[in-house]
């Protein structure tokens, strides 16, 4: 008899849970995997590639995301993620359908997300099969990004909307892992200098005295000189919306790996300081929305800044002589996040994993929902969590 890839996700959840109980410790672990798998075995039956679950409206509906749309790369991205940490043939034959849907996006010049759209989904799958299929999409891609770079600001355009001069955001600080890989395997500097460039100028700008970031700088296309400082989804342009923060940590640890420039190194550790040091910080160690929300205690959390922060602080605790610091409270994160009050239950939330996360609370999107890279970053520090404490 022949299982879809629903019923073998329901009956792998089964024993999963069967064997865990068997236990006398709480294996948050292998619950969270077995949760994780059953979940994505559901979504990628019931959705059709290029049309990718992103959030869920107020309403219940499930948002849907085109193959343009920011989130795009995440959901394959998860399946990828979700065949390595269980080996399921099955996920992977999804992960390669739900990625070759995003084959065009190798074109597109108007948005600075293509590290998100492709090396999540593209990058994943080139890394697990190295077939050169991937690869070539992924070169292609990084040419399309490359080209939004300003040599007179230093960086890559992150918007084409508003009333920005040349906006950039923290968030680009996360694109710049897909022009390392490219310069390393294409052996073209072009793509290194240009991601080593926007990491400096962002590092100049972007970060206060205590660390934390301003979510959007624009600067001057002839001087390059910065304009204004502002924020578009956090609290107030003073205030450190907490993603913001979740996406410098983790930049600042990748560039480290790819450069070992001491300064990006030292930025991380210092980003890290100001969330592990937080005063507001809840004590299950998921983050409100915006470090500085006016109504704390009672502000939405945000358990997408805290899966991205997660998988930085692994990454970072294997490259600096104090990491078991970044550890404990990685750890401390995850088995949060693996709890009842994040992890849902296996056939709810829309199928999704986590629960409870914020996209632009001043827009009124996405607030307290569940969203595709809370799950994407989630399942990533699952892997890194399993890497590390087998070792």
């Amino acid at each position: 008899m022949k299982l879809s890839l629903f019923n073998l996700g329901k009956l792998m959840l089964i024993a999963g849970l069967f064997f865990s109980c068997q236990k006398p410790e709480n294996n948050w672990y292998e619950h969270a995997i077995n949760t994780a798998e059953s979940q994505l075995a559901q979504a990628a039956e019931m959705y059709t590639p290029a049309n990718n679950p992103r959030s869920v409206y107020p309403d219940g509906k499930v948002r849907l995301c085109h193959v343009r749309d920011w989130t795009t790369g995440f959901f394959p991205g998860s399946l990828w993620y979700a065949y390595e940490l269980t080996g399921n043939p099955a996920m992977k034959q999804k992960a390669i359908d739900y990625t070759l849907a995003l084959d065009s996006i190798k074109y597109f010049t108007h948005t600075h997300d293509l590290g998100f759209m492709l090396y999540c989904s593209y990058g994943n799958a080139y890394r697990l099969t190295k077939e050169d299929t991937y690869k070539n999409t992924l070169i292609r891609g990084a040419q399309s990004l490359i080209s939004r770079y300003n040599e007179n600001v230093g960086c890559i355009r992150s918007w084409d909307f508003g009333d920005w001069q040349y906006p950039v955001i923290v968030d680009n600080m996360m694109n710049l892992e897909f022009l390392m890989w490219t310069a390393n395997t294409t052996s073209d500097k072009t793509y290194s200098d240009i991601a080593t460039s926007h990491a400096d100028i962002t590092m100049a700008n972007h970060f206060r005295d205590d660390y934390s970031s301003y979510h959007v700088v624009s600067y001057d296309t002839i001087t390059g000189k910065t304009i204004e400082k502002q924020t578009h989804q956090g609290y107030s342009d003073e205030s450190s919306w907490a993603r913001g923060q979740a996406w410098g940590i983790y930049g600042y640890t990748m560039m480290y790996r790819f450069t070992k420039n001491p300064a990006y190194l030292q930025m991380a550790q210092n980003i890290a300081s100001l969330i592990m040091n937080l005063e507001s910080m809840p004590e299950d160690y998921i983050p409100y929305w915006d470090y500085n929300a006016p109504d704390i205690p009672n502000a939405p959390r945000d358990a997408s800044a805290a899966a991205v922060t997660a998988s930085a602080l692994l990454e970072l605790s294997e490259l600096t002589k104090d990491g078991q610091a970044y550890f404990n409270y990685a750890e401390n994160v995850l088995k949060s996040l693996s709890s009842p009050a994040y992890l849902a239950e296996a056939g709810e939330n829309n199928f999704f994993i986590l629960k409870h996360s914020v996209g632009a609370l001043p827009n009124n999107s996405e607030v307290d929902t569940p969203i595709n890279y809370a799950d994407y970053y989630y399942l990533e520090a699952l892997l890194r969590y399993k890497s590390i404490i087998n070792k």
